[in-house]
């Protein structure tokens, strides 16, 4: 009789639900959200570790899946969002060299298109090299790269305004 790779993941529930709800919250700033986005996560390991040649189950490969999902959610966010404003070309902007508010950076983030949030997310919070940005968003190394030029030109902006300077 052959387990269910399923099982696995069952076992591991317990202590994963935490870290990748926290990972997925640290991210997003929403509870619901991440509520959401924890429960797609489980569902899509499910799916995923009862393929043929799936890794093992570990909670490190969970938060990859709360990851992808998380990416997911921003590309649905993003085609609503494009489909309701025209698309602005920004100049480049060398980033910033002052410190930044932890909250007020929150906010801003969280302020900002889903697009520019996805982008500024896996760059600078997950810490991903460009093109493994651009593989969970599903562009061309260069497309990311003018993505975060503009998404950075955004945060800046967004946070001068909020913190009550002149852009």
């Amino acid at each position: 009789m052959h387990r269910d790779p399923a099982f696995a993941l069952l076992s591991l529930y317990e202590t994963a639900l935490p870290e990748v709800y926290g990972y997925l919250l640290s991210r997003c700033g929403d509870r619901t959200l991440a509520e959401e986005l924890t429960s797609e996560t489980f569902l899509g390991a499910v799916r995923a570790c009862r393929k043929e040649f799936a890794p093992p189950v570990s909670t490190g490969w969970l938060i990859g899946v709360a990851r992808h999902k998380l990416a997911d959610h921003w590309r649905r966010k993003e085609r609503e969002e494009r489909g309701l404003r025209l698309v602005h070309k920004e100049e480049y902007t060398d980033p910033w060299d002052e410190r930044l508010d932890a909250l007020l950076a929150r906010d801003v983030l969280a302020s900002l298109g889903a697009h520019h949030r996805a982008a500024l997310t896996l760059r600078y919070v997950d810490g991903l090299p460009v093109p493994e940005v651009a593989a969970h968003l599903e562009r061309t190394v260069h497309a990311t790269e003018a993505l975060l030029v503009r998404a950075r030109a955004a945060f800046r902006r967004a946070y001068q305004e909020k913190e009550g300077r002149d852009v």
